[in-house]
């Protein structure tokens, strides 16, 4: 009953500032959450840098880990975990990754591979 008896008071020009508000909102949201165009692949060894790699060009890499040998795979503007020694395999199974401030984490292994673009963006962890 109190939406009805709200709604009854709102005029048109209400509606319309709601509306534009609402427009506004969305126009905006993917400016503020994107980190530019993907760049470069971090490798993160206990949360070392141990290599950065460029989307440019593609290559294998292999990064010792805690339990063992990891395989990094970079293609043009994509970067992935292809094998990883750990037992539940979450990290490869995330696939591969494009979008600035996108991470796997090989926890076991204490790897993380994460793409880098121009502007650091945002994210639902860092606010």
């Amino acid at each position: 009953m109190r939406v009805k008896s709200f709604l009854r008071f709102m005029k048109p020009g209400d509606w319309a500032v709601l509306l534009l508000l609402a427009a506004v909102t969305a126009a905006l949201a993917p400016v503020a959450f994107t980190g530019g165009a993907a760049e470069k692949a971090v490798v993160r060894r206990d949360g070392v840098v141990v290599a950065e790699l460029p989307l440019t060009q593609a290559r294998r890499v292999e990064v010792q880990g805690a339990l063992g040998t990891s395989v990094i795979e970079v293609q043009p503007g994509r970067a992935r975990v292809a094998a990883d020694p750990g037992p539940r395999q979450y990290c490869v199974r995330q696939g591969w990754l494009t979008q600035p401030n996108a991470i796997a984490i090989c926890a076991p292994s204490h790897l993380s591979l994460s793409i880098v673009g121009r502007s650091a963006g945002h994210d639902s962890l860092a606010y």
